[in-house]
């Protein structure tokens, strides 16, 4: 995967947080031909930008705080 295919595929990620669609990284995984670990770097790379994602353990999704 090439640096701008990841950071497509890591705005894609970010509008699957906002819309609250993200809920099995396994299937996301299998949707960019990844593997589960890629897809939480793509996930602490966001944070590390200033995104504050974290996980609901009660919906069991990832939401992004405002």
């Amino acid at each position: 995967m090439t640096y701008p295919e990841r950071k497509e595929k890591e705005k894609h990620l970010l509008y699957l947080i906002e819309q609250k669609r993200l809920y099995d990284l396994e299937k996301v995984a299998e949707d960019y031909d990844c593997s589960i670990r890629t897809i939480k770097r793509m996930l602490e790379n966001l944070r590390n930008e200033g995104k504050t994602i974290t996980y609901c353990r009660k919906s069991n999704k990832y939401i992004l705080k405002k």
